[in-house]
């Protein structure tokens, strides 16, 4: 979008025709090509929010989650991961359950509905002994799984999500199971949103039960399983839970912005506005000044931009944004790889990494120039709130991003987002591999709060790391054997280091040096939160 449309988003052009504007998404549905005649928003650039959610990947999509109510908890982590929107859960009590189905007339429909609701102790048990002692609290509710058919790419992230739980598996989809989706979507969209009162605030992970939780709409032209669009999803969720819809976005160009705007399809519902690939810091310190002028001191902005736009190129400008003590909050969608350019390194890589302007062959192993750590600067400039984190962890998530908002100042989020096609790993484990990230040190998480403490360890948690005290985390093998699950661990699972294995899984020299580099990494940062490594203490005192 526009810089006006982002400055001025809150009042509605004169010239907007949403008419004209479902024509066009209709006429893209139905096949339609570039022989379209322009609008008024593409004349000045814009694509208008929120229209992701006209399209259709219903015809291409080959698979579908199929949801087993009785095997659910109400965990939502599924909903949480869904990188398209796709899928989402509603608390309904008896009588709204039973008024929705009364516009489902037919008696196959409404069999098929009820399958999608389950009594969970979490909605149903534990607000039912609440009502029985006496409670305000509402009585027990259904719980319910939708699957938006027509955003569901098929990645499977659902169900890796899901995980032991078992509710969700993914099925082939057919002309006899599809029309059963759009029904129980249609239920979805016709039943009430969740009642207030089954949205507890102390947990995170319900924040998806929001009415207002849906500011990426899906529709948008990422790969199937991205792990960046599932962070958006949550961050903008949280943004929208803290500050209503006072925000706007500046978005770095790459792929954000690429499968952000594929006319006519806009997956946001909140204003963003792309410049140049490494100057949104510098934009945004311009949109901040003019909303501060004009007494909108309590609009907030994200900068949002990849690994390769904030640490290489648009270094110099996010320094200067964060050293202004301007209120405005940086989100890194770090990937490790230039993803919107084929995958070509940037200061992010991992050394040893398989990636394009770093290809590992016979003389050349690969990458060799040590990771840039985005998140240790920042937090050495003058008072900036700092969170490196993974969306997966739900709380830790969450936490990074209110604390963000509440801080007044510069603020900077680095989170690990899984290309599954640069990082050559299959469509349905960006969540997990987030998780494995951090528990083989590749990815450490951390929140550096400048206001709680004199010293920088009281500034600086390293809670939600596994371990906190040793070099590496154990975990129990394929053969069930306990290991350090260290950063070689990590980096077999993922084929942009498979070059640096041999026959017999064996590392090599290069991958072992990319292991030390991530030890030192952790080990700085648990110096710097004065955490003493019981491991650290007996190498040093074995070297006398």
């Amino acid at each position: 979008m526009t810089q006006r449309a982002l400055i001025y988003s809150e009042a509605t052009p004169q010239w907007y025709d949403a008419n004209r504007a479902k024509e066009i998404m209709l006429a893209y549905n139905s096949g339609a090509g570039s022989g379209q005649p322009a609008d008024a928003f593409l004349a000045c650039s814009i694509v208008p929010a929120g229209t992701g959610s006209y399209r259709d990947f219903s015809y291409i999509a080959p698979d579908l989650p199929e949801y087993e109510a009785g095997n659910c908890v109400a965990c939502m982590e599924c909903v949480q991961n869904c990188p398209d929107s796709a899928i989402w859960g509603k608390v309904l009590p008896p009588e709204s359950v039973e008024n929705t189905l009364q516009l489902f007339p037919e008696e196959s429909d409404q069999e098929l509905l009820r399958q999608q609701l389950v009594q969970t102790t979490k909605f149903w048990k534990t607000y039912d002994k609440k009502k029985v002692k006496g409670s305000d609290a509402p009585g027990g509710a259904w719980f319910g799984i939708f699957v938006d058919p027509t955003k569901c790419k098929g990645c499977g992230e659902c169900v890796t999500a899901c995980g032991s739980h078992n509710a969700l598996t993914m099925i082939k989809k057919t002309p006899v199971n599809l029309p059963g989706y759009f029904t129980m979507w249609e239920f979805y969209k016709k039943a009430p949103d969740t009642p207030k009162g089954y949205i507890n605030p102390k947990l995170k992970v319900d924040i998806m039960l929001r009415a207002n939780a849906n500011q990426y709409v899906g529709g948008a032209g990422s790969c199937m399983g991205c792990g960046e669009t599932s962070v958006i999803r949550q961050f903008l969720a949280m943004t929208e839970a803290k500050v209503g819809n006072k925000y706007g976005i500046i978005a770095n160009t790459g792929c954000n912005t690429v499968y952000g705007s594929t006319y006519p399809y806009n997956p946001y519902r909140v204003p963003w506005v792309n410049s140049l690939f490494e100057n949104a810091a510098t934009v945004a310190m311009g949109v901040r000044s003019h909303w501060d002028q004009v007494g909108k001191q309590d609009h907030h902005i994200w900068v949002l931009g990849g690994d390769g736009s904030m640490l290489d190129i648009g270094f110099q400008a996010l320094s200067r944004m964060l050293t202004s003590g301007m209120n405005i909050k940086v989100m890194v969608l770090d990937t490790q790889v230039y993803s919107n350019t084929g995958g070509q390194t940037s200061t992010a890589t991992f050394i040893g990494q398989d990636a394009k302007m770093s290809i590992h062959g016979t003389h050349v192993p690969g990458k060799w120039e040590r990771r840039k750590e985005i998140a240790n600067i920042a937090l050495m400039h003058p008072r900036v709130f700092v969170a490196q984190t993974v969306g997966p962890m739900i709380n830790h998530f969450y936490k990074s991003i209110e604390q963000a908002l509440e801080f007044d100042g510069p603020a900077l989020i680095n989170v690990y987002t899984t290309c599954q096609p640069e990082h050559q790993v299959a469509d349905a484990v960006s969540c997990e591999r987030a998780i494995l990230a951090v528990e083989s040190r590749a990815f450490p998480v951390f929140i550096y709060d400048p206001d709680a403490g004199p010293t920088l360890a009281s500034r600086l948690s390293l809670q939600g790391n596994p371990s906190m005290r040793r070099d590496w985390h154990v975990k129990k093998d394929a053969n069930g054997e306990e290991k350090p699950f260290d950063f070689a661990a990590f980096a077999k699972g993922e084929g942009r280091f498979q070059k640096q294995f041999d026959a017999n899984g064996n590392p090599s020299e290069t991958l072992l040096l990319s292991q030390k580099d991530r030890l030192m990494n952790w080990r700085l940062l648990q110096e710097l939160a004065r955490i003493q490594n019981e491991d650290w203490m007996e190498e040093l005192e074995r070297n006398g």
